[in-house]
C-alpha cells in the first residue's frame, strides 16, 4: 500500500454523528452474523466457518505499520462498503492514497478516519465506533496495549455487527491476548503476502498460506510519481473528542424504544 506520512488536522464535534442511520444497542443485545469471506480461498479454507468472524476481535500482527494491510483487506472493505455500511480507520499510521482504495473497490464515502495519539483514546473510540448498527468494520492500529485494554477491545468487539480488525506489532506475537484469532501478516516479493494462523478455534494451523494481493495501478509507478497524485485524501478525519462522542452514543440510546 502506498503511503504518505500522517497528517490529521481536521477534528469534529462527533464521529459517530456522521455515521449514516446510527443505531445503538446495549451491549447484552448483542447479535452475532455470517462470517464474511476474505476475497481468498486458501485463507476462507482456513478461517472459523469459511470466513471473518463477526462479533470477534481479529488481531493481525505486522512487521511494521503499512505492510499491505489494507491490500489484504481490500476485498472485505469492498464488500462491506459497496453494501452501504460505514469502515472506519483509527489511527492509522499513514494516510493512504484514496485514489489506491478506489481502485480496489472501496467506496471512499463509506470510510471514516479517526486520529488518536493515546492508546487509552484509542480503546475508548474503538468501544464507541462498535456500538453503531451502521459500522461494517473498524481497523485499529495499536503498536502498544495493555492487557486489560485488549480485553476491553474483545469485550467490545463481542457486543459488534461487524468485523473488528487489531493491528499490533510483530513482537506481540509472544504476548498472551483475548483474541480468538491471530496471524502473523507479512510482506513478500511480488506484491503478495504470507499470513501465518497462529490462534485459531479449532486445529492448529500449518503452513503459512501465500496470497497474491492485488496491485493496483498507482502501486506500479515511480514514487516520485505517487507522491505528486491528487487527492490523497479527501474522506472524513475527525479527532477523538470524548465529551461529543459520549453526548451522541446518550441521544441514540435515549431514542430508542423501550
Amino acid at each position: 500500500m502506498a503511503i504518505l506520512a500522517s497528517a490529521f488536522s481536521r477534528s469534529a464535534p462527533s464521529i459517530l454523528a456522521s455515521l449514516p442511520d446510527a443505531i445503538w444497542h446495549d451491549q447484552a443485545g448483542a447479535y452475532r452474523s455470517k462470517p464474511l469471506g476474505s476475497g481468498y480461498r486458501a485463507l476462507d479454507q482456513e478461517l472459523p466457518n469459511g470466513g471473518w468472524p463477526a462479533s470477534v476481535m481479529i488481531e493481525l500482527l505486522l512487521a511494521h505499520p503499512g505492510a499491505a494491510e489494507l491490500r489484504l483487506l481490500a476485498p472485505t472493505l469492498a464488500r462491506i462498503t459497496q453494501a452501504g455500511k460505514t469502515v472506519v480507520l483509527l489511527a492509522p499510521a499513514h494516510i493512504p492514497y484514496a485514489a489506491t482504495l478506489t481502485e480496489l473497490g472501496i467506496d471512499m464515502d463509506k470510510i471514516i478516519v479517526i486520529a488518536a495519539d493515546k492508546p487509552a483514546d484509542r480503546i475508548w473510540a474503538v468501544e464507541q465506533a462498535l456500538q453503531s448498527a451502521s459500522f461494517g468494520a473498524l481497523l485499529c492500529w495499536l503498536p502498544q496495549a495493555r492487557a486489560d485494554h485488549m480485553r476491553r477491545l474483545q469485550l467490545a468487539a463481542a457486543a459488534a455487527q461487524g468485523l473488528t480488525f487489531v493491528f499490533r506489532p510483530l513482537d506481540a506475537q509472544d504476548q498472551a491476548s483475548p483474541a480468538p484469532l491471530r496471524m502473523i501478516c507479512q510482506p513478500l516479493a511480488g506484491g503478495r503476502m504470507s499470513v501465518d494462523i497462529i490462534k485459531r478455534r479449532g486445529p492448529v494451523h500449518g503452513e503459512p498460506i501465500v496470497l497474491p494481493l492485488a496491485l493496483p495501478e498507482m502501486l506500479l509507478q515511480p514514487f516520485a510519481t505517487r507522491s505528486l497524485a491528487r487527492p490523497i485524501w479527501h474522506g472524513a478525519a475527525y479527532g477523538v473528542d470524548r465529551f461529543a462522542l459520549a453526548a451522541t452514543a446518550a441521544r441514540h440510546r435515549a431514542a430508542l424504544p423501550s
